[in-house]
């Protein structure tokens, strides 16, 4: 079974973002931001996708698995069940289809992580796209920039993780 890695960036710096991939093995950051710009320093796509390179670690960015300014818009809002409906609603979409079909077998093939900015799994849409990937055998597992290796939460399940040699594995 493969995995794909999720990882938002609030509250971090790209040296700490970059160090926690490192530490799971991640190989490929696959950006769901519909728009990859940051006020962040350094996570904008261009100047992230730099910093990843120097690191050894690919970018890729999935325009059409990004939320939609509506989505984002109800999000913001608090409207959370608005949010899930929308952007559930966006990845039926033939280009959001593929999208998560190219992912899933980039994901198989290499350590792959989703990145967008909330910090919480649970408040972004990375969350539904990781859990769509499941329809594909491929199991998520959260990782946090402030414990990268006391704690990942595997599909919604806390479990204590161990970083040995850049590989992630859990008990």
């Amino acid at each position: 079974m493969a995995n794909i890695y999720t990882l938002g960036y609030e509250g971090a710096d790209v040296q700490q973002f970059v160090s926690t991939l490192l530490r799971a093995g991640v190989e490929i950051v696959a950006d769901v931001r519909a728009v990859p710009l940051s006020r962040k320093k350094g996570f904008s796509k261009r100047r992230l996708s730099a910093e990843l390179a120097a690191a050894g670690i690919d970018y890729m960015h999935f325009v059409a698995l990004g939320n939609p300014k509506s989505g984002r818009d109800a999000a913001k809002a608090g409207k959370k069940i608005e949010f899930h409906r929308i952007f559930s609603s966006h990845l039926k979409s033939k280009e959001a289809e593929a999208a998560l079909k190219s992912l899933a077998e980039l994901s198989v093939s290499r350590p792959t992580c989703l990145l967008c900015f909330e910090r919480d799994p649970h408040e972004c849409h990375r969350t539904i796209v990781a859990t769509e990937l499941g329809s594909y055998g491929i199991k998520r597992i959260d990782l946090f920039i402030d414990s990268p290796s006391q704690n990942v939460r595997t599909n919604n399940v806390m479990r204590s993780s161990h970083f040995d040699q850049g590989a992630a594995a859990t008990e």
